[in-house]
């Protein structure tokens, strides 16, 4: 459905520290731009960079990025991952009710204030 979903940043150090982090969890190795790094995939490309028109980069409200994940332990590593580098929780992993499924997921803040996700299927309780 989607070429690429691009995320602005006020610090590209600072996004690149999280993204790393977060993205590596999913599998997902960022590539240096001038302006910021993409994260590419064989269906699409996550780009975090400087907004092209010089403005300060803003978050908005109601928006929300969800990625996939593979497995409970992977939603928790990518939830504890952010966490480490410069993320704040904005909901901690579990499942959800509101979800499709009850699915089990997490939420963070990214240091720029974007809001991010990440889900798997619910197979059945958590060991």
């Amino acid at each position: 459905m989607f070429n690429h979903i691009f995320v602005g940043t006020n610090d590209i150090d600072a996004a690149r520290k999280f993204y790393d982090a977060t993205m590596g969890v999913l599998g997902f190795g960022g590539h240096p731009l001038p302006h910021g790094t993409v994260y590419p995939s064989e269906s699409g490309s996550f780009i975090v960079a400087k907004p092209a028109n010089g403005e300060a980069a803003t978050c908005m409200n109601g928006f929300t990025l969800g990625f996939k994940a593979s497995s409970y332990d992977q939603v928790d590593a990518w939830h504890a991952a952010g966490l480490a580098n410069g993320g704040s929780d904005a909901g901690e992993p579990g499942f959800r009710a509101n979800s499709p499924g009850n699915m089990y997921g997490a939420y963070l803040r990214d240091p720029d204030g974007h809001k991010i996700c990440v889900f798997t299927a619910n197979v059945g309780p958590k060991a």
